[in-house]
C-alpha cells in the first residue's frame, strides 16, 4: 500500500503531505516548536472533499520562522538620469508534518 497522503490548504495554497515531509508555506502567528493543526483538508484516504474533507485534519510543528532570499527589482528611465532599486524578503513558516 502506498503512503498516506493528504492535500491541504493554508496561505490561499494548496500542498500535498505525508508523515515526515518538511514544508514551507506562508507565515503563520504562532512560535517555533508549537503544535499546528491544519483543518483545510481537501483530499485524504483516497476521499476528495466538498469543498473539505469533514473530520480530517492533519497535524504538524512549527520548525521555524524566517524570510526567504531578497529579490531585488530595479526600475530604469532611459535618458532621464531615474532610477529605483528595491528588495523584499517574503517570510515564511517550515512545517514538519507529523501526521495526516
Amino acid at each position: 500500500m502506498a503512503n498516506k497522503y493528504a492535500v491541504i490548504e493554508t496561505g490561499g495554497k494548496q500542498y500535498r503531505v505525508e508523515a515526515g515531509d518538511a514544508i514551507f508555506v506562508e507565515k503563520l502567528e504562532a512560535n517555533e516548536g508549537d503544535k499546528i493543526t491544519f483543518d483545510k483538508v481537501l483530499l485524504a484516504d483516497g476521499k476528495f472533499g466538498d469543498p473539505y474533507v469533514s473530520g480530517a485534519s492533519v497535524v504538524g510543528t512549527i520548525a521555524k520562522q524566517g524570510k526567504e532570499k531578497k529579490v531585488v527589482t530595479f526600475k530604469y528611465k532611459a535618458k532621464k538620469h531615474g532610477h529605483v532599486k528595491k528588495g523584499h524578503r517574503q517570510p515564511y513558516t517550515k512545517v514538519l508534518i507529523e501526521s495526516v
